[in-house]
């Protein structure tokens, strides 16, 4: 490792606490990543120091905000690679770009009779929107199947391509069991039917460099909460010929060039689809994260949570009567489980008690839990922070919820 996990752990605050006389061990970094001194202090500097309108003022203040909203921009079009700025709209998160893509494509591409694909893996944020969509345009959702390891049957993916996909949308990473998704192959076998894939890559960009160039995907969206930035904000990529078609979200202030009560002309991208006074804190803010990740170097980050997850799986093998759900090659550092004879908010009430936060229920993935024929799991995801203590914790908590409970 080039970095120290310990000084590192310095950087947030939150983690310096006891909860319930214990120390604090934070497992639910795939619901939300705490944020270092960098974010805080920024989102607090903004506010103290800078706090205006951007776009429409012509004093020092807003154009010095706006600057930095648009330097914010570029700095996240180089995080993901992005062909230029205007590909980059900011939304309220993930769940909000979902929305806009569902919407707005829907509108202009999706008619009576046509299908769209997504996965049994998906977040209802990329199941819902597109339900409503395949609705209101009397289209067909359908589902790329899993096997029981929780990985894409890619030949049933590849039989469901056909003249009538307009669409694929799945989830780069699963929030609920870790699995990294064969995107390229995916965007490949779509691409040679020219068929737009859009990834969900919320649990993704915490954990692993993303290059939207490298993958030619056409949407490319996530959240900044999830990659120790703030709530609140976040970020659909989207190539420009697609962006350049597709009808506005929202309306209102900002997006719009001129309006009569005629006619309305809408303002170039991406402000065509940033309708409103914007999230300005957050956005700088996020900036602030995309650079404590680079700082990190994903390769140092990798390293360290693969280690992680290798490490808390073993252990959880050797305690009596856990099932693993989502045993993928390829994983990220989530893993879920449950006692085959204790429910998973049992577990997770009594881990709280010892001061170790995890995640139990659905995850927003009900019919994932439908397909293993389970009530929900329990999930510890890991990031960059977490240590090897703090899974010895974990893992002696959960012999003690076996003692109490069997």
């Amino acid at each position: 490792m080039s970095f120290d996990i310990q000084k590192l752990r310095e950087e947030f605050p939150v983690l310096h606490q006891q909860i319930n006389k214990k120390p604090f061990v934070y497992f639910d970094n795939a619901a939300t990543t705490q944020k270092p001194r960098v974010v805080i202090e920024r989102l607090n500097d903004y506010y103290s120091n800078e706090n205006c309108n951007i776009h429409r003022g012509d004093y020092y203040l807003s154009r010095k905000a706006t600057e930095a909203y648009e330097n914010s921009r570029k700095t996240t079009q180089l995080f993901i690679n992005a062909q230029r700025p205007s590909e980059i709209i900011f939304t309220r998160g993930a769940t909000d770009a979902l929305n806009l893509v569902a919407s707005s494509f829907s509108r202009k591409f999706i008619g009576k009779g046509d299908e769209v694909l997504i996965s049994a893996m998906e977040h209802h944020s990329n199941i819902v929107p597109w339900q409503l969509a395949c609705q209101e345009r009397g289209a067909k959702l359908k589902i790329i199947p899993i096997n029981q390891s929780g990985e894409l049957i890619m030949d049933k993916y590849y039989d469901m391509l056909n003249e009538k996909t307009r669409i694929v949308a799945i989830t780069h990473v699963s929030n609920t069991l870790g699995t990294i998704n064969p995107v390229r192959q995916v965007i490949k076998a779509a691409r040679q039917k020219n068929i737009p894939v859009l990834l969900d890559g919320a649990q993704a960009v915490a954990h692993m460099k993303v290059d939207v160039s490298q993958l030619d995907c056409d949407f490319y969206c996530f959240s900044g909460h999830k990659m120790y930035g703030p709530m609140g904000v976040g970020v659909l990529y989207g190539k420009e010929e697609w962006l350049e078609q597709m009808p506005p979200y929202q309306s209102g202030g900002e997006m719009i060039s001129n309006v009569t009560f005629a006619k309305t002309t809408f303002n170039d991208l991406p402000f065509k689809f940033e309708a409103g006074t914007p999230n300005v804190a957050d956005v700088l803010a996020l900036e602030q994260a995309i650079l404590f990740v680079q700082s990190l170097k994903y390769e140092n980050i990798e390293k360290h949570e693969n280690n992680l997850l290798q490490y808390i799986t073993q252990e959880l093998q050797k305690i009596d009567k856990i099932r693993l759900i989502g045993t993928a090659t390829e994983k990220t550092s989530v893993i879920s489980f449950l006692f085959e004879d204790i429910h998973p908010y049992d577990t997770g009430v009594i881990l709280d008690k010892l001061g170790i936060a995890v995640r139990t229920g659905h995850h927003c993935t009900e019919p994932l839990m439908d397909f293993f024929q389970i009530p929900g799991t329990v999930r510890a995801a890991l990031a960059v922070y977490n240590n090897k203590k703090e899974i010895d914790l974990f893992t002696e908590g959960l012999k003690m919820v076996r003692k109490m409970l069997v």
